[in-house]
């Protein structure tokens, strides 16, 4: 594997590995503020955070790599509302996006077609990720302040929820 790349790809396992932990957080806060259904949407965003960390060791590893498990500092757990919650899930995701298309950049310059066609699944995840923190995002915006709004976008955010694209 070539040495920048594999640098890269761990750098993008600690980016998932923060994502996944900032949405359990996001979760936890959920979970204590009544709101059970955005609670259940951040449950299961953690989870597949965890899979793509998971599946970028692997291809690490496969490869003849060596996939570094970093430490995380301790996520962010200080929201005041859904919204604010909502604007760090959208922020979140256009990071590890902008992380994204900088490893399929670099695997373009060292000519990696490999890593190139690896993270076209990444590529595909992203746009379904960052969509769907935009469409919540402007649901609440509508919403703004109003109780009985954001009782039912609590009720109703799993619909919202896209499959996860084919492996």
């Amino acid at each position: 594997m070539i040495p920048e790349i594999e640098k890269l790809l761990n750098e993008q396992v600690k980016y998932e590995a923060k994502a996944s932990a900032q949405y359990l957080s996001m979760a936890s806060w959920a979970d204590t503020n009544g709101y059970n259904g955005v609670a259940n949407f951040f449950y299961t965003q953690s989870e597949e955070e965890r899979v793509h960390m998971t599946k970028l060791v692997k291809f690490i590893n496969e490869r003849s790599g060596n996939a570094v498990i970093p430490a995380i500092d301790k996520p962010r757990d200080d929201f005041k509302s859904l919204m604010e919650l909502f604007e760090v899930f959208l922020e979140s995701e256009e990071f590890v996006t902008a992380k994204i298309n900088n490893i399929i950049y670099e695997c373009l310059q060292f000519k990696d077609y490999n890593v190139h066609n690896f993270m076209q699944w990444y590529v595909a995840e992203q746009l379904e990720e960052e969509a769907t923190a935009r469409d919540l995002l402007d649901k609440l915006k509508i919403i703004g302040d109003d109780k009985s709004g954001h009782y039912l976008f609590d009720r109703d955010i799993n619909s919202f929820q896209p499959e996860e694209p084919a492996n």
